[in-house]
């Protein structure tokens, strides 16, 4: 595929399927063309000499266009595209629907669709799309009922009906955009091409989309991470609360709900989400709008006591700092201010403030260097005016190298100096909490900026001996393999304690003499998943003891679960809880963004407390770090209450390793470490101890 410029920017438009019917989608997208459009509109349709006043073509390869829209029944839909290749077209606009979301009928012929663009190198949008639009243009390609305002937003939808819902309210607010695409079923261009593109387009100041899934999710984070650097990206992702796709069986697959990916991943590559329209919107329009703070620290001017403190708590809540004043700043508050003014932060100026009052209370506190962004807060009252206030704050903006935000709190007085505000570029709100969140959003931005993305962890490591452990599942029945692919661990650097698998009470005391002190003893089967809940763990084994023990397991589960498949039973070097911290480092293969690690606090505790984090892989050395600083157990972790901290280096690259080695293979779908022990420093010793391995492995993605 080629550049997207002539998709957005063409001279000649053919709409494949143009009527004059009343009621039929190919009339409204012609007369949405021929009412805007700068450039021509060519219908397209053999039955037609004209259409809606304008000369109508036989044939695409006629209307020598740059795009070509098709509204022409699914059944037709291939042979137009193979026209427009043949003549020359490369950017199609598919908006007939009866493809994909159909059937199999319908995903054969939407497969074959994307045969022929890439048979003929198109630009496809769609197909079941509503359009795109280009406001430089007046390019309005879609069967909606309106067209876009100008501005500076580039916008996609994977729904045609939030497009117009959400251009109808744009509308009523002022809201403009540069480019509309909705992208369908994206059979060939989907949200990273738009994402790639929109990053190079200098007239996109922001990138919003509202998202339902993500085709090629590491591409995604990839294409992201790049134009974030200049261009910000702020999504709505639906389907927040839905489950898994496929029931879980491992820890990892539990917690991992669908909706952990996305996150994760948004974030890995910078994109800023939002959870509703409107914020969706106040994200995207202070970014467009507002300078980047220095520092986190708000300061906050209002005349209404309650409303500050309800702006101080929404500080808080969006992980702001309420900026601490200068004694410079305070005198010259207290100078001009009333003695019952408030000079702290939240500068109160009272209920009586005219806008001069107001005025000087702003200019004076962001002057202040501790001052990163401001927030003025006003209440109706009879000695202020809210149009003169809006010029007042205008003023004060134009001449601050600070965000400012505003919220005008009531109704009808504050509607004109409202828009006054934001067709100036400066927020304006009624809720003081909206105000806070969109200057948090500005800073959210500022570090998505800095940010270095390291390369991903890597490791010399044994891949054929870990390739040949895990074709061990082609031998079975199950596709699960538990703790007798601890070597699958040992291939990858991942330190476990001594032990072995046996399949005699005999060779269990032989093993078990071989290791210092006591033992760990636990029934090896890819059926009995909770081994502890079955008690088929027997801790602090000693060697006279271990023979029995061996029959008591085996004897146990096989009571309960007869029909279970017993490999034998694992004898394993004690490693020392009490010292240690229990782990879990785990990986579920998410459809859309591949391996998902997650690590948090581990042992019997992990579905209980679910105090974990994730990540895509691969990991960077970073990326693998702040997974050990963000879970509320950190404290463990660093040395809590009188305990020795853990080697969290030791852990950093075991995340690293387990990373490395669910990219090699995509064939493992689910895997835990769990616990992960990770254990005090002991000058260059091994400091964490995978104990226990599950995972599931698909066969038929093995080599």
């Amino acid at each position: 595929m080629g550049t997207l410029n002539d998709l957005f920017d063409p001279d000649r438009v053919a709409v494949v399927g143009a009527t004059a019917r009343e009621g039929a989608v190919g009339r409204a997208v012609t007369s949405n063309l021929l009412d805007d459009f700068d450039g021509d509109t060519v219908p397209v349709n053999p039955n037609y000499d004209e259409v809606l006043g304008t000369p109508c073509v036989d044939e695409v390869a006629d209307a020598d266009a740059d795009v070509a829209v098709v509204v022409v029944p699914p059944s037709i839909v291939l042979d137009a595209i193979e026209a427009c290749g043949e003549a020359g077209v490369r950017n199609v606009v598919v908006i007939t629907a009866g493809f994909g979301e159909t059937g199999e009928d319908g995903a054969a012929r939407e497969r074959r669709l994307a045969e022929l663009a890439d048979e003929y190198d198109l630009n496809l949008v769609g197909p079941n799309s509503l359009g795109i639009m280009s406001t430089p243009s007046g390019m309005n390609a879609t069967f909606g009922p309106e067209n876009a305002l100008p501005g500076g937003l580039s916008f996609m939808s994977q729904s045609g009906a939030f497009v117009t819902a959400v251009l109808d309210w744009a509308n009523d607010n002022g809201i403009g955009f540069k480019d509309v695409v909705s992208l369908g079923n994206k059979a060939v261009l989907d949200e990273t091409d738009f994402v790639d593109h929109w990053g190079d387009d200098e007239e996109t100041d922001v990138i919003i989309g509202y998202l339902e899934g993500i085709e090629d999710g590491r591409e995604f984070i990839e294409t992201a991470r790049e134009t974030t650097q200049d261009t910000p990206i702020v999504a709505v992702k639906s389907g927040r609360t839905s489950a898994g796709a496929q029931a879980a069986s491992s820890h990892t697959g539990t917690l991992a709900g669908s909706d952990k990916a996305y996150e994760a991943g948004l974030d890995q590559a910078g994109v800023i989400r939002a959870e509703s329209v409107d914020e969706l919107f106040d994200s995207a329009g202070i970014l467009g709008s507002q300078p980047l703070p220095d520092t986190d620290s708000v300061a906050i001017v209002t005349n209404a006591g309650g409303p500050g403190v309800m702006a101080t708590d929404a500080v808080g809540d969006a992980d702001l700092d309420m900026a601490s004043f200068t004694a410079e700043t305070s005198d010259a508050l207290a100078a001009s201010m009333p003695e019952e003014a408030n000079i702290h932060n939240p500068v109160d100026v009272i209920g009586d403030a005219d806008v001069e009052r107001f005025r000087e209370a702003l200019e004076i506190t962001v002057e202040d260097d501790n001052v990163g962004a401001a927030l003025v807060l006003a209440a109706p009252t009879a000695t202020i005016d809210f149009g003169d206030l809006a010029d007042a704050i205008e003023a004060v903006s134009e001449e601050m190298d600070a965000p400012v935000a505003a919220c005008l709190m009531g109704g009808d007085r504050t509607r004109e100096p409202k828009q006054q505000l934001q067709a100036r570029g400066i927020p304006c709100y009624f809720d003081p909490a909206r105000g806070i969140e969109s200057l948090a959003t500005l800073a959210r931005y500022r570090d998505i900026k800095a940010r270095e993305y390291a390369p991903p962890m890597s490791f010399d490591v044994d891949r054929e001996r870990a390739r040949e452990i895990l074709g061990t599942v082609r031998d079975r029945d199950d596709n699960r393999l538990g703790v007798e692919a601890m070597e699958l661990l040992d291939a990858y650097g991942i330190p476990t304690p001594d032990g072995e698998i046996v399949d005699s009470p005999e060779r269990a005391r032989e093993v078990a003499e071989g290791v210092d002190g006591d033992v760990v003893m636990k029934i090896v089967s890819p059926d009995i998943l909770h081994k502890s809940d079955i008690g088929g763990v027997a801790v602090g084994v000693a060697d006279a003891d271990v023979a029995d023990t061996y029959e008591d397991l085996v004897t146990r589960a096989r009571n309960y679960q007869p029909d279970a498949t017993v490999l034998g039973v694992q004898v394993q070097e004690m490693v020392d809880l009490d010292d240690g911290v229990e782990t879990i480092v785990g990986m579920n293969r998410d459809p859309q963004f591949g391996p998902l690690l997650m690590f948090g606090l581990g042992g019997i505790f992990v579905e209980v407390m679910e105090d974990t984090t994730f990540r895509v892989a691969p990991v960077s050395e970073p990326e693998a770090r702040e997974m050990t600083e963000e879970i509320q157990s950190a404290p463990l972790l660093r040395g809590a209450r009188g305990r020795d901290p853990v080697d969290v280096d030791a852990v950093v690259e075991t995340i690293g390793r387990l990373s490395q080695l669910v990219t090699d293979f995509p064939a493992i779908l689910e895997l835990d470490i769990n616990p992960l022990v990770a254990l005090p420093d002991d000058d260059g010793g091994t400091n964490a101890a995978a104990v226990d391995v599950r995972l599931t492995v698909d066969p038929e993605e093995l080599d």
